[in-house]
């Protein structure tokens, strides 16, 4: 027998909706701003983000998809469209002959130096600055216990 669904109660799916539509919106305007302030995709921008925070501007193909929870095929577009353009290269690993580096050039480093300030501007004005410093204490909590509960899911 199948079981019922768990509809959201009118809070709930208010909380939801007000969530998503915060999310879209942020992500939406932060995306338009790095592409006309910096030339870059949003996609472009995480890649560069993840490798030069994360990855000493070096990370194994799999670590990075993985890192911005995306699909293999994804990130083998994404890294081919930015290699082109030089922003990114791939090396292969000498440990794994299946496996390859991506590395970050010294034009995707050029390019994250120059859209960091701006795109850390626009973050500040459109999220940071609409929260108390309680607040925002408060929502990173929030936002941390979420992941944590998504950790321990199923996909």
């Amino acid at each position: 027998m199948d079981a019922q669904p768990r509809w959201l109660a009118p809070e709930q799916k208010a909380a939801w909706d007000s969530f998503i539509r915060m999310h879209e919106t942020l992500i939406g305007r932060l995306s338009r701003h790095v592409q006309a302030d910096a030339g870059l995709s949003a996609s472009d921008y995480v890649v560069l983000v993840s490798l030069t925070e994360r990855g000493n501007g070096r990370m194994r193909f799999l670590d990075l998809a993985k890192l911005v929870e995306w699909e293999k095929s994804r990130m083998s577009h994404q890294v081919t469209r930015m290699a082109k353009r030089g922003l990114v290269a791939r090396e292969e690993c000498p440990d794994d002959g299946r496996g390859a580096f991506i590395v970050a050039t010294p034009a995707g480093y050029k390019a994250i130096e120059e859209a960091a300030p701006q795109h850390v501007e626009h973050v500040r004005r459109l999220f940071i600055d609409a929260l108390t410093p309680n607040q925002l204490h408060t929502f990173g909590q929030l936002s941390q216990r979420i992941l944590d509960h998504m950790g321990k899911q199923p996909d």
